[in-house]
């Protein structure tokens, strides 16, 4: 397929349980919103996976129709994902194709969401004839709606905005967004109403996701409004819940400033958070402890944190009788790296530096996880332990992993019951 925005594009199949049809559209801009979602056929994704019942909003699904090294692609994800391949095979533009799609479902900016637009536009794409190159991503998000379809077109070059959005339950398509005039800083949306008026239309920025942008616009005073904001709010719950995380050894190695003890995605102020659990916390700290003393060398009896000059603290393992403990900026990065991730394996959204959806109890969220680098330095006891850790938080529901690892990693997992293994080649 053609993997610029508009060229060699189809008609766009008409959104036929939106009960008001939409004006015809330019023909430029038809082919920008033909393109958008010529992958985002239901029966492109192959046979459905049966059926499972998820209280809370969960991503089980990631689309990468053209992104980056990914045409096409489509991956199935489980409470433990492993994406694994060579180097060049996509593992973290699959990362960071869901955590922009995170960022965006959060209120960024296709700007903040995309730093390095045209780093993620398709492998060899020619512009089209006005210079045009862009690319497509999507979702799909399971929960008390039941799959709820999210699928995005972007225009990368001359100038980054989103062309297209889809929004669709069961193939009813709930929010549909085109680029109809592209001198403007705005696409034209069409929602489901219901009732007497049918669908409404409205502009809305070309620059924000129009499903996070929908609370705002729609009153839920008909059925059909009400199934809109309910499908778009499963959407965004799941999508805000993600901490992208990739522990940085040599920042973990010095004092920190005694703060909020909100852990940060390179896990810099570790030891301020092992105060907080410290204190606050003591089953979840008591768990890291005793993981310890199978991801760290030598004895562990616990996890101290004390004071250090000018306000910071500092980390130590407590080697129990007579032993000096052992400061954590000693420790090797292996040894970092798996204390850093198994904390965040056992913790929640309030000892992360993330933004949930306050609005919500967290019973009704489940964390995702995005780890780049899971087994990077770590030994074969300590992958196995994370692995357990994993398998432990995420069985529960209220946790999900999504990862790059290398393939000792995923050679365990591919043996190991209750973990997707998605295999990818450059």
């Amino acid at each position: 397929m053609d993997a610029t925005l508009d060229s060699g594009a189809q008609a766009d199949p008409a959104p036929a349980r939106l009960s008001a049809p939409a004006p015809a559209p330019a023909p430029a801009a038809d082919a920008l919103r033909a393109a958008a979602f010529a992958d985002a056929d239901p029966a492109a994704g192959g046979a459905p996976a049966a059926a499972v019942v998820h209280h809370r909003p969960v991503v089980t699904e990631l689309r990468l129709s053209a992104f980056g090294a990914h045409r096409g692609a489509v991956f199935a994800l489980g409470p433990v994902t492993f994406l694994a391949g060579p180097s060049g095979s996509g593992k973290s533009q699959v990362l960071a194709a869901y955590g922009a799609l995170a960022a965006l479902g959060a209120g960024a900016t296709l700007e903040e969401a995309f730093p390095d637009p045209r780093g993620r536009v398709p492998d060899r794409a020619l512009p089209d004839g006005q210079g045009r190159r862009g690319f497509r991503v999507g979702c799909t998000v399971d929960g008390p709606v039941g799959p709820v379809r999210l699928d995005l077109a972007v225009q990368a070059e001359p100038t980054l905005r989103i062309v297209g959005e889809r929004l669709a339950v069961d193939g009813q398509i709930l929010l549909a967004t085109a680029l109809r005039d592209p001198g403007r800083r705005s696409v034209q949306a069409s929602w489901l109403t219901g009732g007497a008026v049918g669908v409404t239309r409205a502009p809305l920025p070309d620059d924000r996701l129009g499903t996070a942008l929908l609370p705002l616009r729609v009153a839920g005073s008909t059925a059909g409004q009400r199934h809109v904001l309910a499908a778009a709010e499963q959407v965004v719950v799941a999508l805000r819940s993600v901490f992208p995380c990739d522990p940085c050894p040599d920042r973990m190695r010095a004092p920190v400033p005694q703060g909020e003890g909100r852990l940060l995605g390179d896990c810099a102020n570790l030891a301020d958070v092992l105060r907080r659990t410290r204190h606050e916390c003591g089953t979840r700290h008591a768990l890291l402890a005793a993981a310890a003393r199978t991801g760290c060398a030598g004895p562990v009896e616990g996890l101290d944190v004390r004071a250090a000059a000018h306000g910071t603290v500092t980390a130590v393992l407590e080697r129990g009788g007579a032993a000096p403990a052992t400061d954590l900026g000693r420790l090797g990065a292996g040894e970092l790296r798996f204390l850093a991730l198994a904390l965040v394996l056992l913790t929640g959204p309030g000892v992360l530096a993330m933004d949930p959806a306050a609005e919500l109890l967290s019973a009704r969220q489940a964390l995702t996880v995005l780890a780049e680098g899971f087994d990077r330095d770590l030994d074969r006891r300590q992958c196995a332990e994370l692995l357990r850790l994993a398998l432990l938080s995420c069985g529960r529901g209220h946790v999900r992993l999504l990862a790059a690892v290398g393939e000792a990693a995923a050679a365990a997992a591919r043996v190991t019951p209750g973990v997707t293994v998605v295999d990818l080649t450059p």
